[in-house]
């Protein structure tokens, strides 16, 4: 194990690498720097990183997309990375639950693109020995986005079918998942016959390949007409209208993310014309509002881990340096489940 207290003074003395956005632009704007790390507040705990997790978030705030947002509102220079896996290496005052040496997870805290992050420690999450730091990094944003999706935002029954877009995706691959333990019958959307097959191993229903389908028609051909309970929208702006178009009467468009552009206009009359449906908009943070929603949430997904019945897919661990490639990658929308940096991979051991 190591020697903690020895970290912490070397911790104080250097300078750590972080990656950095010091001008909102593309993938060439992530710099690599050295800064001091941070010494935890009240409240607040150190976190030696082994693995952060990336996503689209990321690339939004790296656009400059949320400069602005109530949620996620960022300021530059900024130091990436909303989801990481590491050790407790000190804790500020008033700071119960977490100690020294503790292996933790946790997401909605910026600075995971780095050798630490201080994180408010309510936001902190014990990893059972079984499940690994890389896994802990993985599962945390696209798991407990997966899980308030169809768990709570729209609480999927047994009998109810749902369309979940990007189904080999890290989202995507995980809400099959969940979705089928809840008994819903699941639908799901692919790029390709090799995404497909991810898909169905997961447990989709019925897989349409959206690029050679038109995917509405194929929902409504699958559900004799009537189209779908729930669309869990994250593509955007090649797929929202026809989103819209297949859902039942009454049903719901949750639209969360963007991989293909955003969705920047929405005349409200659609909704009306495709019956009565419903669109919501969520942010991850409305629900993930206090220590014991994320305990809940997180509860869940590792019960389901360690009993076997959820599989988490890494699909790419990158080096914290070739972290704009990790984000090209995923823009480019090649991923089959999650891509991670691995910022120190000795601590997992």
């Amino acid at each position: 194990m190591p020697d903690f207290h020895k970290l912490m003074r070397e911790t104080i003395e250097k300078r750590m690498r972080a990656i950095q956005v010091l001008q909102y632009g593309n993938a060439e704007a992530l710099t690599t720097t050295e800064i001091p790390p941070l010494e935890p507040g009240d409240g607040e705990a150190q976190i030696q990183i082994a693995y952060a997790g990336v996503n689209f978030i990321d690339v939004y705030m790296r656009r400059g997309m949320y400069s602005n947002n109530r949620a996620y509102a960022t300021s530059l220079p900024l130091t990436l990375g909303m989801e990481g896996a590491g050790i407790v290496t000190a804790a500020g005052p008033g700071v119960d639950g977490v100690v020294t040496g503790d292996r933790v997870a946790y997401c909605l805290s910026p600075g995971s693109y780095a050798e630490f992050a201080v994180v408010p420690a309510w936001k902190l999450v014990k990893l059972p020995g079984d499940i690994s730091l890389a896994i802990g990094a993985a599962i945390m944003v696209q798991g407990c986005t997966a899980h308030y999706l169809s768990h709570t935002l729209f609480p999927l029954a047994s009998g109810q079918t749902c369309l979940v877009h990007a189904g080999a995706g890290g989202v995507g691959q995980l809400l099959i998942q969940l979705a089928k333990m809840r008994g819903a019958r699941v639908l799901a959307t692919v790029g390709s016959e090799a995404k497909a097959e991810i898909a169905r191993q997961r447990g989709a229903d019925e897989v349409i390949l959206y690029r050679d389908t038109d995917f509405c028609q194929a929902v409504m051909a699958v559900t004799d007409g009537e189209g779908v309970e729930v669309v869990y929208e994250s593509v955007g702006r090649e797929t929202f209208d026809d989103s819209i178009r297949c859902l039942k009467h009454r049903g719901t468009c949750v639209l969360f993310g963007a991989s293909s552009g955003a969705v920047t206009s929405i005349n409200p009359q659609i909704l009306a014309d495709a019956g009565s449906v419903f669109l919501t908009r969520p942010n991850l943070a409305d629900y993930m509002a206090s220590g014991e929603e994320i305990a809940a949430r997180v509860s869940t997904l590792f019960d389901a881990l360690t009993q076997g019945r959820l599989e988490v897919t890494i699909d790419v661990k990158f080096l914290l340096a070739d972290a704009a490639d990790a984000q090209r990658t995923l823009e480019a929308r090649k991923t089959a489940g999650k891509l991670v940096l691995e910022v120190d991979a000795t601590l997992d051991s």
